[in-house]
């Protein structure tokens, strides 16, 4: 079971890498993949998260554990604890985008970032990503406001970019022209 102490923290350099395409989907990255999904179910639930010290997440990418491996795995729960979002990703590409523009009105967070880093983070409003799932069937999600957020912030993980590197130094909480908060 992974935990806190199995996320790379930030600033450490691997976190800066751009992941390699997985070549086969083997057993092995089958199995990291669901232990990636694991920790997100795990922490949020209280009682698990709280025993064991997780910091509630909604989206982890392979590099936030150590894997030099492009792949994500995404688990959003709704307020009654319905699964909303439960996505294995192998080998993910945005397909295309919205020209309108998101952000997260208190800004993001990450499990790789300990210390709150305030700013808006500006994304796509709605993206179309494909994939390969861990049966090795292609998939495409479309995506739009948390969901898409959320997607973005972990590719961003599997190019080397953090989620700060996206906030406007001079206005960090100013939204650019035309974006609309995720609703």
């Amino acid at each position: 079971m992974l935990t806190m102490k199995d996320i790379i923290r930030d600033p450490d350099p691997f976190l800066r890498i751009r992941t390699a395409e997985v070549e086969e989907i083997d057993e092995e990255t089958i199995s990291q993949l669901k232990e990636m999904r694991e920790y997100l179910v795990n922490s949020q639930n209280e009682e698990t998260a709280e025993r064991y010290g997780l910091r509630p997440g909604v989206g982890l990418a392979a590099p936030q554990i150590g894997l030099d491996k492009r792949m994500l795995a995404v688990y959003i729960e709704g307020e009654e604890g319905e699964v909303l979002h439960d996505y294995m990703l192998i080998n993910p590409k945005v397909k295309s985008h919205s020209v309108t523009e998101t952000y997260l009105p208190n800004g993001e967070g990450c499990l790789s970032v300990d210390e709150e880093m305030p700013g808006l983070v500006h994304r796509y409003q709605r993206v179309k990503v494909t994939a390969t799932d861990i049966h090795g069937e292609p998939v495409e999600v479309k995506a739009k406001g948390m969901l898409a957020v959320v997607l973005q912030h972990e590719l961003d993980h599997l190019d080397g970019i953090m989620f700060y590197d996206r906030i406007d130094q001079d206005m960090p909480m100013e939204p650019k022209i035309g974006a609309r908060p995720v609703e």
